[in-house]
């Protein structure tokens, strides 16, 4: 199969084109970046090893531009393109190949929601009722036939994915509070003064609160899809690290319930998913780093549950679910490609 990774400089092209190194269902690879079109895929990441080499045939590993690109009809694209761009840049592969965008353009189905969240429109109207939001484990089915899959954001994975069970079985009512921490590179690669090391380092910084960050939204619609009485009010942090995430969800219980109701929702929910792991202790990032696990644990206290989640970011936030994505939409292992356990 042929895959082409459209914005191979940043973080999440350059962590894709290391796992469709290694992927055995991947015969050739297509880089393409405008930034830096021309170079040698290891002279940008010399760590991505010999393997890519022997992928990159049609380019001799290098950058090639999105019209080079179109003209060696890709079987997947993967779209790892800044926000209001993806959708227009990818344009001539839409209706041809498999199209895996990485950015927010397809994520939000209302257009006033988009417009309000990152203050302009959406690039490509059009294609909102076409995309799938690729949450894997809850939108397989779709996933399974669509053409354009909108990948989730890293927090609305690590806050959807344990706070979704107890919403479909009824559990939770009213307003859910959601308290997340990311690694910097979840910001990607600017040159802004906050993003600093010595900004960042031996500091921990909460911004955009209650409804104004806007990841806000996708969790909201998400969550409102199956229940549409409960508000989220999310709070995302920086702390000084690479990479990493750990959420924490608390909200109100409709009924009393114990651990053991929690194992058995879970259990039910979760038990064929490779990716998920139901865990004891709360999760920390270190425990998922370089896998596409999230790890999700919880605390019962009287009327109020609490959820904690954990995910890399970089893997199961970004380039890992939209290998997993890839997976199941060409029906090959779910598992293929990505690591289950956490890279030491």
């Amino acid at each position: 199969m042929k895959a082409a990774v459209i914005g191979t400089s940043g973080y999440t092209g350059l962590i894709l084109l290391r796992l469709l190194a290694n992927h055995p269902h991947v015969d050739e690879i297509i880089p393409v970046s405008s930034s830096q079109y021309g170079k040698n895929i290891l002279s940008i990441d010399p760590g991505t090893g010999e393997n890519i080499i022997n992928k990159c045939t049609s380019t001799s590993a290098k950058c090639i531009s999105i019209e080079e690109a179109v003209k060696l009809n890709p079987d997947i694209v993967f779209a790892c393109l800044p926000h209001l761009k993806s959708a227009v840049l990818c344009k001539p592969f839409f209706g041809t190949s498999i199209v895996i965008d990485l950015s927010a353009d397809l994520r939000l189905n209302d257009p006033l929601v988009f417009e309000k969240a990152y203050n302009a429109p959406v690039s490509n109207p059009a294609l909102l009722d076409k995309a799938v939001y690729g949450l894997s484990e809850w939108n397989y089915a779709k996933i399974k036939t669509a053409d354009i899959i909108a990948n989730p954001g890293c927090y609305p994975t690590a806050s959807l994915l344990p706070l979704l069970p107890p919403v479909k079985e009824g559990f939770v009512k009213g307003i859910c509070t959601i308290n997340a921490i990311s690694g910097i590179s979840g910001a990607g690669k600017k040159l802004k003064e906050y993003l600093l090391f010595c900004e960042r380092t031996e500091s921990i910084w909460a911004y955009s609160p209650g409804t104004t960050h806007r990841h806000t939204p996708e969790i909201q619609q998400e969550i409102s899809l199956i229940n549409d009485n409960i508000k989220i009010l999310f709070t995302p942090h920086l702390a000084p690290l690479k990479r990493g995430m750990v959420a924490t969800a608390t909200v109100q219980l409709t009924q009393q319930i114990i651990d053991k109701d929690l194992q058995e929702l879970y259990k039910s929910y979760y038990s064929e998913c490779r990716f998920i792991r139901i865990n004891q202790n709360i999760p920390s990032s270190r425990d998922v780093w370089g896998s596409n696990r999230c790890d999700i644990s919880w605390h019962i206290e009287d009327n109020t549950l609490m959820l904690f989640s954990a995910i890399d970011n970089l893997i199961k936030g970004a380039s890992g679910q939209a290998i997993q994505n890839m997976n199941i939409r060409f029906g090959f292992p779910e598992e293929s490609g990505l690591a289950i356990s956490n890279q030491v």
